[in-house]
């Protein structure tokens, strides 16, 4: 590198966005996954050492995954190079190959690949990279927000430790955001710049989980906001929502998880008109979806429950709908399930028989499974009195339950929707005993 391509590269850094002038450049200075990097744990010491094997790193959008793949090649002793799957291709990594090839062989250099994006390569451009990484002639780290067990080839995948990045918490983003303000080098140390702390909260909470969100959304309000009267650039907890386009909650923490209780009450209570208002309050609020989604699964067995099977079977499917479509698509047959759950039939027996099998196990503690119930594949004595229910017409009397708890009684279904069959069935039984 000569002086003309230094000083180009000094400019290219100085006017990059904030976000990129912020990349950790040492482990010291990169913020979250303490379950990939925190002290003595595997990819740390990997690292460290320079032992670090192919590997895909694999997590939501601003979570550190091109950083740390950039740590680890200004920390270690390899040649590192950088391809995007986007606008590469196999002469481009045949290229890299060739190489890392002649590097290892003249040098005894290793050679790191990392291709970000890396689930948009197809099989023959994975291919084209699979001999070199088994023979050690490259050491290949993929990057990508998509599920490498599902987007990606399985030959790379099974040659590579996958790695998982997790969403930041709120309080690691405000940690960078708080560290951009006062880095003077890199970040916006060196202007009259004050960040109110509920500026700090609210950029956190709206950025779920991207810390470069984050970041671009501190840049944007520092950039469109006039100094105040003493010279200084003022970011409020207002400007702040302007910045990231999410309009401020206007609740502190405890009535977030209010308004999921009332959600979750509204449910259970057959009110769809709550329902769809608390649920589009938490989302319009920052709340993920998948958590609302989760929570109506939840409730469909709780409180629905064999009333209405169906119940389940539509949260799953929105939960699924929404993977799959996203936001604002998604939401719809998310509010269809939701809606649903709500105007269905209620009935809480299977909690309730759920909880009362849970006890009668604790209370036991130890039982013998009758005789004719065992298995008799490993059983030296002959095992005899079964009775199969579909030589009696489906049903047959014949106990299941251990001695101590024959008598028990744990699912009592109700007289509500579909329940009001499985109790006539039940009734029906017994009556043939």
């Amino acid at each position: 590198m000569d002086l003309f391509d230094y000083a180009s590269e000094v400019d290219i850094q100085k006017n990059a966005p904030l976000a990129e002038r912020m990349r950790a450049r040492n482990l010291s200075e990169f913020i979250g996954q303490k379950h990939l990097v925190g002290e003595g744990t595997l990819l740390r010491r990997a690292i460290s050492a320079d032992k670090l094997g192919s590997c895909i790193f694999y997590g939501p959008p601003g979570t550190g995954k091109t950083t740390l793949a950039n740590i680890i090649a200004k920390n270690t002793n390899s040649h590192f190079e950088l391809l995007n799957a986007v606008s590469s291709g196999v002469s481009d990594a045949k290229k890299v190959i060739e190489e890392a090839k002649i590097r290892l062989k003249m040098y005894g250099k290793k050679t790191y690949l990392l291709l970000d994006e890396c689930h948009r390569w197809n099989k023959a451009q994975s291919d084209s990279v699979l001999a070199s990484v088994e023979k050690g002639e490259i050491i290949f780290i993929g990057s990508t927000t998509e599920n490498p067990y599902v987007s990606m080839t399985k030959a790379i995948v099974s040659r590579c430790r996958v790695f998982e990045f997790k969403k930041l918490t709120s309080a690691e983003i405000v940690e960078g955001l708080k560290r951009a303000v006062e880095d003077e080098e890199r970040g916006l140390g060196a202007y009259p710049v004050k960040v109110d702390e509920k500026a700090y909260e609210h950029i956190a909470w709206a950025a779920s989980g991207d810390l470069r969100n984050a970041y671009n959304a501190l840049e944007l309000a520092f950039m469109t906001t006039d100094p105040s009267e003493d010279g200084y650039i003022h970011i409020t907890e207002k400007i702040a929502a302007e910045s990231i386009q999410r309009r401020v909650l206007s609740v502190d923490e405890s009535m977030y998880y209010d308004m999921i209780s009332a959600f979750c009450k509204s449910l259970r209570g057959s009110d769809s008109n709550a329902a769809l208002y608390w649920s589009q309050r938490l989302i319009q609020a920052g709340c993920d979806p998948l958590l609302i989604c989760r929570r109506l699964i939840a409730h469909s067995a709780e409180d629905v429950g064999m009333a209405d099977p169906r119940a389940l079977q539509m949260a799953v499917a929105a939960l699924t709908a929404y993977e799959k479509l996203g936001v604002p698509e998604g939401l719809i047959p998310l509010s269809e399930a939701i809606i649903y759950v709500c105007e269905a039939e209620k009935s809480n027996s299977v909690i309730v028989a759920l909880d009362a099998a849970r006890a009668a196990v604790e209370k036991i503690g130890v039982e013998e499974v009758p005789k004719y119930l065992q298995d008799p594949n490993y059983k030296t004595e002959k095992i005899s009195g079964y009775k199969y229910p579909h030589d009696y017409g489906g049903w047959v009397e014949q106990q299941y339950l251990p001695d101590e708890v024959k008598n028990e009684v744990f699912y009592r279904p109700s007289d509500h929707g579909y329940e009001a069959d499985v109790r006539e069935r039940q009734a029906r039984r017994k009556s043939k005993k």
